[in-house]
């Protein structure tokens, strides 16, 4: 299979399984995406919502139920996953343990009968690219977990793939060791120009690595969109919820552009949501788009503190409002949280621009009935 590609194209993809007593379930519903040459995409959303399933029919290892798979112009869903040419990285490395770092990087080499000078002209630079070079005898069991994912991903990138596909592949690491392995392996996929899908489950992770992000619940795409435009422009309130933390506030829409928080006081809108005048409405505030202010301040929400949290680089105080709505506001650390447990606080929203209308409940977030204003 050729690995210069422009475009992998999923078309209307789907994937069904047999639940208990015989029910059919679509574990993917119809995925359409285009993917484009050297981007990294991240497949995101709860556990259930369909990204492995996507991935393992990308890479072959599943049988699609309906829809089509192309690169370019040909199609490989009927490909077996050997013929398609794709370098994976499993969540738990899937490294062969009796074969050395060595053995296991050359195996998909040699599996391609590429003569032996070649293979170890490849392996010593695909050991050295991820600074592996001094353990190429050892065994995986004599291995850290992140020098075993770097044994997994020079494995990948050994065959030259023009796509690479990462399942979980930060999971089993502890926090500052994913950081870095994160940074590490996003630098090098760029630097090799290939195509990578990663699934995951972690936000904060997709966020910081991919170019554009899908986001599925049920086997559906939800949006697919960059992380910025994610996090500040969400399509749903299932979006909003799923992305970063938010605070989700009753409300009810009095015109095109103002709006009545239970809260208390009314809002300016940066955006029209003329069609929904008169009706209930939820209004989505992020927790850093909240400050604390004088209580002269016109519009200022008071709440009553109920826990203050140093939280590393922020700090994060949540109050009740005289709605009885909980309210989350994260600051710096340089701007010091007033008020103790008890106390009572103002707070004003810093920037419409950031604030999100829904028709739905935020009990709803688990469905994808929200809706944009």
């Amino acid at each position: 299979m050729k690995h210069d590609f422009s475009e992998l194209r999923l078309e209307r993809v789907t994937r069904r399984f047999a639940g208990s007593g015989g029910n059919i379930f679509n574990a993917l519903s119809e995925l359409s995406l285009t993917i484009r040459r050297g981007e990294f995409i991240a497949l995101l959303g709860p556990s259930g919502c369909g990204k492995s399933t996507a991935l393992n029919c990308i890479a072959g290892l599943l049988p699609l139920s309906g829809g089509m798979i192309r690169l370019d112009d040909t199609r490989i869903d009927t490909l077996p996953p050997e013929r398609r040419g794709f370098g994976m990285v499993f969540q738990n490395y899937a490294l062969f343990p009796h074969l050395t770092v060595f053995e296991n990087v050359a195996y998909g080499l040699r599996a391609r009968k590429t003569p032996s000078a070649a293979v170890k002209s490849k392996v010593v630079e695909m050991l050295d690219l991820v600074q592996m070079s001094g353990f190429a005898a050892r065994l995986p069991g004599q291995l850290s977990g992140g020098q075993q994912q770097r044994v997994a991903l020079a494995r990948a990138l050994a065959i030259e793939p023009g796509l690479v596909l990462l399942d979980e592949p930060f999971s089993a690491l502890d926090k500052n060791l994913r950081l870095d392995m994160q940074i590490e392996i996003k630098s090098l996929l760029k630097s090799f120009g290939v195509t990578s899908i990663i699934v995951t489950h972690d936000q904060e992770e997709a966020l910081s690595m991919a170019d554009r992000i899908v986001v599925l619940n049920k086997g559906r795409v939800q949006q697919v969109d960059s992380p910025d435009a994610l996090y500040d422009r969400p399509a749903s309130l299932f979006v909003n919820s799923f992305i970063g933390h938010a605070n989700f506030l009753r409300a009810t829409m009095l015109d095109g552009d103002r709006v009545k928080l239970d809260a208390g006081p009314e809002l300016q809108l940066a955006k029209s949501a003329q069609r929904w005048r008169g009706t209930a409405v939820t209004v989505s505030v992020r927790p850093e788009n909240i400050a604390l202010v004088a209580p002269e301040t016109p519009g200022a929400i008071p709440i009553t503190v109920r826990v203050t949290m140093p939280l590393g680089a922020i700090n994060v105080i949540e109050g009740v409002a005289p709605s009885g709505e909980a309210i989350k506001v994260s600051q710096g650390r340089g701007s010091v949280l007033k008020g103790q447990p008890g106390a009572t606080v103002w707070l004003s929203i810093n920037d419409m621009s950031g604030v999100s209308v829904f028709t739905a409940s935020p009990d709803l977030v688990s469905t994808d009935a929200a809706k944009e204003s």
